[in-house]
């Protein structure tokens, strides 16, 4: 399958390098590969441009934008300036992050997964961060989620759920609407990503509501948007979170933000998320 790949990087000059080589000494390799530099004011341009020089499957977009790293908009912006320079004859489109580490048969792996059954849309492996230098899963998702920091895409699929929402929650989101219009979702628990700056890291303080905003705008309600925050400040350790998820659904609300769903489709993933949390308590 035709793989085409673009990576946002905003001052990644630490991880970016890493993130290229295992894509250059994939077992398959991708089609087109383009690193959106976004703002950096490090080195990341210049590593980029190396590769850029070496590879001709490599090239790069250089964006300005905000400097303030904020979840959501500003990676899918920086994603869609990429996209927009893309060879559309692809078969698979994904969205890489520039701090990850992928085994060498990532795109291999991916490839067969997609060909495996005609009905997987989204595909991906699973992401570890090193912790007291162990390599450990990052546990903020289900092991069947797709996380956003190395998501491949059919392209029929990408199109069927109108590409990525230029909003926090897009790798949520993406994967319902893909529930919505009839696709799968894969996970190959074989491939181990090393993630190398855990989620959320980097995030701007502005950003910590903004969990349950994104909550609102896919129309979970307050019933499901209350036991998603509490199952994730009980991971987290963290009351505080709780409080901001919530603080974040009801800003939303108050404000009318705009929904990134319809009401269909919000229907569908309420019923979705109650249908997953009854499966769990069995």
């Amino acid at each position: 399958m035709n793989i085409s790949i673009i990576i946002p990087a905003h001052n990644e000059e630490k991880f970016i390098e890493k993130t290229l080589n295992s894509l250059v000494n994939q077992t398959l390799k991708p089609k087109q590969v383009v690193i959106v530099n976004d703002n950096s004011t490090d080195n990341t341009e210049k590593i980029a441009s190396h590769y850029t020089t070496n590879y001709n499957w490599i090239s790069l977009v250089n964006i300005k934008s905000s400097e303030k790293h904020l979840p959501g908009s500003k990676v899918i912006n920086a994603f869609y300036k990429g996209y927009e320079t893309v060879d559309k004859n692809y078969d698979v489109i994904c969205k890489f992050d520039a701090d990850i580490i992928l085994p060498n048969n990532y795109l291999e792996k991916i490839n067969n997964l997609f060909l495996s059954d005609s009905k997987i849309g989204i595909a991906g492996g699973l992401a570890y961060i090193k912790v007291n230098n162990s390599w450990v899963y990052e546990n903020i998702a289900k092991k069947t989620h797709v996380r956003g920091p190395f998501k491949a895409y059919k392209k029929q699929c990408f199109m069927d759920i109108k590409g990525l929402k230029h909003s926090i929650g897009w790798d949520t989101v993406d994967t319902l609407l893909a529930s919505f219009y009839g696709w799968k979702t894969a996970t190959d628990k074989t491939l181990l990503v090393k993630h190398l700056k855990p989620t959320g890291i980097s995030y701007n303080k502005a950003s910590k509501y903004m969990q349950g905003e994104a909550m609102y705008k896919m129309r979970y309600g307050f019933i499901i948007t209350l036991i998603s925050a509490l199952k994730m400040a009980y991971k987290k350790r963290s009351t505080a979170l709780l409080k901001d998820y919530m603080f974040g659904y009801f800003k939303a609300k108050k404000n009318n933000i705009e929904y990134l769903v319809t009401e269909d489709q919000g229907t569908f993933i309420r019923n979705l998320r109650w249908k997953g949390m009854l499966n769990s308590l069995k």
